[in-house]
């Protein structure tokens, strides 16, 4: 590796990179995606009114984009859906999930038929950006989903989840690269995506929780180090340090 600097966004990509190019390492930097404050700042400021569910009568849990059928496969979802409905723990009155954006509606369609969870399952069009900040911000909680052939990525709309302000709940591999962010910010609902057992423990302990207000909320000062103002800052000290050396940076997503 010839560059003076090789910046990566999750600490996965880095520590391929160092396997690779051992005698690199010290050149070898993690500068994370993150959110746009502005963005959020031009929706309804928080405290002016009560926050509007997405339905009013039942939890709703949303999934915002793409539901890719291999890298976030929600096949044990369902079926840890079909574990808890058949115990009584849930209902089409007490619980949603809606997927938004999904891109792959009919196979979703057919797993909820499969799985005998349609009634619990909501499948929506894309919509604007601004509009899918307010969802995020009106949901009950936010749902991950990131197999583990996905462990060295960091879906970027993870950011934007952590700043909504809302409970999550991560169905990805718990060593993975997503599952560290979201430790970090103090959100600890993490199951498996290939486990409908764990994953339907996590729900109903979730739900749980947030029936009776004690959600957990990630941590605000990590949140707030998460902004693009923020990471330009530290991209800024980056570039100084390289400028000052007369060195070639290299940027690898």
């Amino acid at each position: 590796m010839n560059a003076d600097t090789a910046v990566f966004t999750t600490p996965g990509a880095a520590r391929m990179y160092r396997e690779r190019y051992p005698t690199a390492t010290k050149r070898i930097e993690i500068l994370e995606n993150g959110y746009d404050e502005e963005s959020f700042a031009r929706l309804a400021p928080a405290g002016r009114a009560p926050r509007q569910p997405l339905n009013p009568d039942a939890i709703t849990l949303l999934h915002s984009g793409i539901v890719y059928p291999s890298e976030r496969d929600p096949a044990q979802l369902f079926a840890a859906l079909r574990q808890l409905k058949v115990g009584g723990a849930v209902n089409s009155r007490t619980l949603r999930i809606r997927f938004r954006a999904a891109a792959h509606e009919p196979l979703l369609a057919a797993m909820a038929k499969e799985h005998d969870v349609e009634d619990l399952i909501e499948l929506l069009p894309p919509i604007g950006y601004r509009a899918a900040l307010e969802e995020m911000v009106r949901a009950d909680a936010l749902l991950v989903l990131q197999a583990s052939n996905c462990n060295d990525q960091i879906p970027a709309k993870l950011y934007e989840y952590l700043r909504a302000g809302r409970p999550l709940i991560a169905l990805t591999d718990p060593v993975g690269d997503t599952a560290g962010v979201l430790r970090d910010a103090g959100v600890d609902a993490i199951a498996p995506l290939d486990s409908a057992e764990r994953i339907a423990v996590q729900l109903e302990t979730l739900l749980f929780e947030l029936r009776n207000g004690c959600a957990k909320l990630p941590a605000a000062d990590i949140v707030r180090s998460a902004s693009r103002r923020n990471r330009a800052e530290a991209l800024a000290g980056l570039l100084d340090r390289a400028a000052g050396r007369g060195a070639e940076i290299a940027f690898r997503r």
